[in-house]
């Protein structure tokens, strides 16, 4: 199967920029302490790398959403919220990939609402391609083209999340 999947990023290639971005943000959050709040499922690889990384006194936290409807105003609803409370805290959104927007855009106002002192998103990939809603990020990992794509946390049909490295597939072509 995996013949069928093309290699966009390896391996090395990913830990290095992690631990780029991971030098980034021991820099801006010097003297501070952050909460890693991670979007389950597709961001958890990617947040346990980057938080192995950073060297700073840290928390970690989790939200899982579920997207209903169609399009790209489809209505999104937490079904796993934090159990930590982020008021007055530096708080750093860490997701696996965006694309519209529209998810991020709810996440962050629903952080938002519950006073952190800062509020700051970390994306491994950034889809520009798809964006409708304009956003921050304030840290980038990779920008990709529109394809579909898997590994390191990103699935199809809950398969090839675990692979090391993050390629393309065409899913008409697994069958």
């Amino acid at each position: 199967m995996n013949d069928k999947i093309e290699t966009l990023f390896t391996e090395d290639q990913i830990q290095a920029r992690v631990e780029t971005l991971a030098q980034q943000i021991n820099t801006d959050y010097s003297e501070r302490s952050l909460v890693l709040v991670s979007v389950l499922r597709g961001s958890i690889f990617f947040t346990t790398d980057l938080s192995r990384r950073i060297r700073l006194p840290l928390a970690m936290d989790f939200l899982s959403i579920s997207s209903y409807g169609e399009g790209s105003e489809g209505v999104v609803r937490i079904t796993k919220d934090l159990e930590e409370n982020i008021a007055g805290k530096d708080v750093l959104l860490v997701e696996d990939i965006v694309d519209t927007g529209f998810t991020m855009r709810y996440l962050m106002r629903t952080l938002l609402s519950r006073n952190p002192r800062s509020l700051e998103i970390c994306a491994l990939l950034d889809r520009r391609a798809r964006r409708i809603i304009d956003l921050d990020i304030k840290y980038v990992g990779f920008e990709i083209p529109d394809k579909f794509i898997v590994g390191y946390g990103l699935d199809y049909k809950q398969q090839f999340r675990n692979l090391p490295y993050i390629g393309i597939i065409q899913p008409d072509k697994l069958s």
